[in-house]
């Protein structure tokens, strides 16, 4: 009895240890936490929550980006909503967003290209994302100095669209000068960055919007801009090379006869008919881009020599997702909205 009585304060002693370091283990993470959108499951605007979460820590090959803005995509509603389960899995928490821009705050030690303090701008892909936040991790081959011409806001909303318009014009349908063009969805985030780029190309470009935006698509650079709600695109558009197509649908049936023979149609919204391209001699491509940093490393070039401007419509923090994912469902956003996630550095 005696020894049992001198090992109990002992045993309080280690007991209290224990109990008191689980409780900090539990309620200190070792990583230090950041603020991110972050998804649990599928579903509606619900399952959007804003979170604090561990930061992520770059590997040997990735840089760490403080996120300064970061895009939203219409592809950013479809992955929350479960349309692209079958590409992503269900690997939850997932942390939403396809682009940012920011400044690096660390890097892995097989990093060459960047440095801490560099300003970029990433496109990241679809199975890991993450720009809803405060930081993310992204790889070289993702990855571009930020123009230096525009705002961290307006760099945010050229990766995921700058590279898509670059990727369906310049490598796919291979458009050059002289060429005339039709995009639908003209003054989209999408299709304003590809009339600038068409235009930069020295081709003609026809492209569609509402009334409202008539005005909108000419400064971007459109030659002849059709109002689909008073016109029909058909009456003006004939003998196109090229088609860029991001509404689908009645439209893109309608399009498969205004492309010339050997001409091309790219959708990226939508499957094209084979038997339809196959019988009027022309091409059919159903478009998704991928992260290319040569890609970032092009659009910089023709953003800091003035022949893109990228144009942001609206700014909100990230605490408004929920708002912002459903005005970009409605496919009716001018440019890009951005979320503005911290300060524009100075300087």
């Amino acid at each position: 009895m005696g020894t049992s009585r001198k090992l109990l304060p002992v045993t309080i002693v280690v007991l209290t240890f224990l109990i008191t370091s689980s409780y900090q283990a539990t309620t200190q993470p070792d990583k230090p936490l950041m603020k991110a959108v972050v998804i649990h499951a599928y579903g509606g605007p619900e399952v959007l929550k804003l979170e604090n979460v561990p930061r992520p820590e770059p590997k040997e090959d990735e840089i760490l980006i403080r996120v300064v803005a970061a895009s939203i995509n219409p592809v950013d509603v479809a992955i929350r909503k479960g349309y692209l389960a079958e590409l992503i899995g269900n690997k939850f928490p997932f942390i939403l967003g396809m682009d940012a821009a920011g400044v690096v705050e660390k890097t892995g030690t097989k990093i060459n290209k960047f440095k801490v303090g560099d300003s970029v701008y990433a496109f990241f892909t679809l199975t890991d994302e993450g720009g809803y936040a405060q930081y993310v991790v992204a790889k070289e081959s993702e990855a571009a100095t930020k123009p230096k011409e525009v705002t961290y806001a307006q760099a945010a909303a050229v990766p995921a669209a700058g590279s898509t318009a670059w990727q369906v014009l310049i490598e796919t349908a291979k458009l050059s000068a002289g060429q005339t063009v039709l995009i639908h969805g003209g003054s989209g985030g999408v299709g304003h960055l590809a009339i600038q780029i068409a235009k930069a190309l020295g081709a003609k470009v026809i492209a569609t919007a509402s009334t409202a935006n008539q005005d909108f698509i000419k400064r971007m650079g459109a030659d002849v801009a059709v109002d689909y709600t008073k016109t029909k695109f058909e009456e003006v558009a004939k003998d196109v090379d090229v088609v860029l197509d991001m509404v689908g649908g009645d439209t893109l049936k309608r399009s498969y006869g205004v492309v010339k023979k050997g001409g091309i149609i790219v959708s990226i919204v939508d499957e094209v008919d084979q038997k339809e391209v196959d019988a009027r001699g022309i091409r059919g491509v159903e478009f998704r881009a991928s992260p290319k940093a040569s890609v970032l490393e092009d659009l910089t070039r023709l953003i800091d020599a003035k022949k893109i401007t990228p144009i942001v419509s609206q700014t909100f923090p990230l605490s408004e997702v929920a708002r912002v994912q459903e005005q970009i469902s409605t496919r009716h956003t001018r440019g890009k909205i951005v979320f503005q996630v911290a300060d524009e550095p100075k300087g």
